[in-house]
């Protein structure tokens, strides 16, 4: 080979290292970039009660609906709660008087106490009443029914009926989802000395509801028993199913999130009656009825008709006997099996 080239190509491989060497020594050298943390804000000042979640008016609270947080001092007023001067505990089963925001610090004007005057006028919400009956130990479940809960109301009763004169035994669930203001006369969850809910049989209870279903509690009081049946706090997916096929709410067509919790809300805090189930006494047992017997043909007792259920469903209504038609010509007599032409 010609040694001049040898000589070119020693000298582009020497640039070729000498280039290589300095770039790397260039990218080792350069610090790497770090980002920078943000500057964490301290509030100076103490710790003021908020509310965790939207509270509207009438709502009862509970432990999870209030927590403390720091404040600017400089904007800390005299109705506020401040942390080591309020014990939770002493506001739990208070009611929200004006309605607070998530977030929003809660003034002492806002809530009302358990045996303040306008308690219960304060824990109704818009356009509802309360409602006052009497309840047993069995009928109330033992006691475990608090002030905030949800429950359905039962109706048991007997409907006299025709025939041998024994009555239909029925219960009859006629309202649902009323919420509870008041067992007796207390407002609140008594707390032990352990912390936990004492928990107390109780002879009357006092519910939320619409002037329409307040009237018709106070006929039901007549009818029967009143029994409560205590409502689970998770949601039930049918029910709403059903609120939605029936018109009784409508999702937003924009799919607006807050329109939907206003509509859950609407739904949850609703108490509803009409569509109810019922069970008879045939339902428990063989040998009770499923219907109410009508009156027995001369008592019953000339036709050989069975009392009970095989008679007709409804007091005063015509005997199911055993009968004979007879037409002659245009005219059809009917007499029944065992009586005279």
């Amino acid at each position: 080979m010609d040694s001049r080239k040898i000589m070119l190509l020693a000298g582009a491989l020497f640039v070729a290292a000498i280039t290589a060497f300095f770039a790397r020594t260039l990218m080792s050298g350069a610090a790497a970039p770090t980002a920078a943390a943000a500057p964490q804000v301290v509030v100076d000042g103490p710790g003021v009660l908020v509310a965790t979640r939207s509270l509207p008016v009438g709502t009862i609270l509970d432990a999870t609906a209030l927590k403390y947080q720091p404040w600017p001092k400089e904007l800390v007023e005299n109705a506020y709660y401040l942390q080591g001067q309020t014990d939770l505990r002493q506001l739990q089963g208070t009611v929200v008087r004006n309605a607070i925001t998530a977030g929003q610090p809660v003034t002492q004007g806002a809530l009302v106490k358990p045996g303040d005057r306008g308690f219960l006028a304060a824990a109704l919400g818009p356009g509802m009443r309360a409602v006052t009956f009497p309840v047993s130990a069995q009928t109330s479940v033992a006691g475990f029914v608090f002030p905030g809960d949800r429950i359905d109301l039962v109706l048991t009763q007997q409907v006299a009926g025709g025939g041998d004169g024994a009555p239909l035994k029925v219960s009859e669930t006629v309202m649902r989802n009323v919420r509870v203001l008041a067992t007796d006369q207390r407002t609140d969850n008594q707390v032990g000395e352990d912390g936990k809910t004492v928990v107390r049989t109780f002879g009357s209870v006092t519910v939320e509801a619409t002037p329409r279903l307040a009237e018709q509690i106070a006929v039901a009081q007549t009818l029967g028993s009143l029994s409560l049946s205590l409502r689970s706090i998770a949601d039930n997916a049918s029910e709403l199913e059903e609120a939605i096929a029936s018109g009784q709410v409508k999702v937003p067509a924009n799919g607006d999130e807050k329109a939907e919790k206003a509509m859950l809300l609407k739904l949850a805090s609703q108490p509803t009656s009409g569509a109810s189930t019922f069970a008879t006494g045939a339902d428990v047992s063989r040998f009770q009825r499923s219907s109410v017997p009508g009156k027995a043909l001369n008592s019953g007792a000339g036709h050989g008709m069975p009392a009970g259920d095989s008679a007709a469903p409804y007091p005063g209504s015509a005997p199911q006997v055993p009968v004979v038609r007879i037409a002659r010509g245009n005219s059809v007599t009917v007499v029944p099996v065992g009586g005279k032409n």
